[in-house]
């Protein structure tokens, strides 16, 4: 499994951004149920970040049920982690998204533009909409 390197300027806590990564990972299939995640601190170390850091991920992994730490042995995917309604309507999802953003390649926009005009769209969604004005009759 590959992690990508926190972005401390981003905003998001750099233990929520590893959290991300590893509940995609395990969302899109990329880590499937019994696979072993890299030791921590090989992951501090090869992201640069504190081992501690690594370490609150792994437990809150573990505590939302989506990993098992094992004793001297590692982390490991749990075996029902892949199977929730929630990774089923990810896998659902992905294919659409695919689409959308060969879409706006296409239109010449850049990753970083299509990651602005899709954050716009959540909070645009997210808005409570004004009720459309009735046509008057004539």
């Amino acid at each position: 499994m590959l992690l990508l390197k926190p972005n401390p300027a981003s905003g998001v806590p750099i233990y929520v951004q590893l959290m991300e990564q590893i509940r995609h990972a395990v969302e899109t299939g990329a880590m499937r149920p019994g696979d072993q995640l890299p030791g921590m601190r090989k992951v501090a170390e090869d992201l640069v970040v504190n081992p501690n850091t690594v370490a609150k991920v792994y437990r809150e992994l573990e505590h939302e049920g989506l990993i098992e730490l094992r004793q001297g042995m590692g982390a490991f995917v749990r075996a029902q982690a892949g199977e929730d309604q929630g990774a089923q309507r990810f896998r659902l999802g992905q294919p659409i998204v695919k689409t959308a953003v060969a879409k706006l390649r296409a239109l010449g926009l850049d990753e970083d533009e299509i990651r602005r005009l899709t954050e716009a769209e959540l909070v645009h969604a997210r808005a409570p909409r004004a009720a459309a004005p009735t046509p008057k009759p004539r």
